[in-house]
């Protein structure tokens, strides 16, 4: 049972105008609960889970929720996985293509209001460069976080963002498939099942 703070952080986040000039309007979009037991943190949703709130509603859901062995109900129970992503509403657009970063003051303004209130989370998932640096140091580089996954666990576990752009380098590193996956997959069932 969520308590009165946890309710109320909620209305705030769902509510927050602090980026009122992102170019379709705030809408923060995560999945959050006390009871979760693994948290993903990522960079900010792209259009098509601003349009239908959901996060990870797109093909790099489809591949992060492979990735993890988890299926669409067991990634969306939000009892037992939330997402606090690094930046909670679509950024917009890049002039020179792809999504905007995640405004650099949106995790300094929510995560140290809503990490303290989820007191049950087991592993925390650092979904690409900006989760991985906003957790791990500005200095850290994501393919060595990633290579060394087992220096950050238990706690954190840190991956490459899974949208399109990630199958090349998949292709150019065997070893994440190979190796990091299978302990992804052990870490998150570990997490969902202690």
């Amino acid at each position: 049972m969520a308590s009165d703070a946890f309710l109320a952080m909620i209305a705030a986040l769902r509510t927050c105008r602090a980026c009122d000039d992102l170019p379709l309007g705030p809408r923060p979009v995560f999945q959050l609960s006390p009871t979760a037991r693994l948290l993903i943190t990522s960079q900010a949703p792209g259009t098509k889970a601003h349009l239908s709130g959901l996060p990870f509603d797109d093909p790099s859901g489809e591949r992060l929720r492979d990735w993890l062995g988890l299926d669409r109900e067991r990634f969306y129970d939000g009892s037992r996985v939330a997402i606090l992503p690094t930046g909670l509403c679509y950024p917009g657009r890049q002039p020179k293509g792809g999504d905007a970063p995640p405004r650099p003051h949106c995790a300094p303004l929510w995560h140290p209001r809503v990490l303290p209130q989820m007191p049950a989370v087991r592993l925390r998932l650092l979904v690409g460069g900006y989760a991985v640096r906003l957790v791990l140091g500005r200095a850290t580089r994501l393919e060595e976080a990633v290579r060394n996954h087992a220096r950050h666990q238990p706690r954190h576990f840190p991956l490459p963002h899974p949208s399109w752009r990630t199958l090349v380098w998949e292709k150019r590193n065997p070893w994440f498939a190979a190796e990091v996956l299978p302990a992804l997959k052990l870490a998150v069932a570990q997490a969902l099942t202690e």
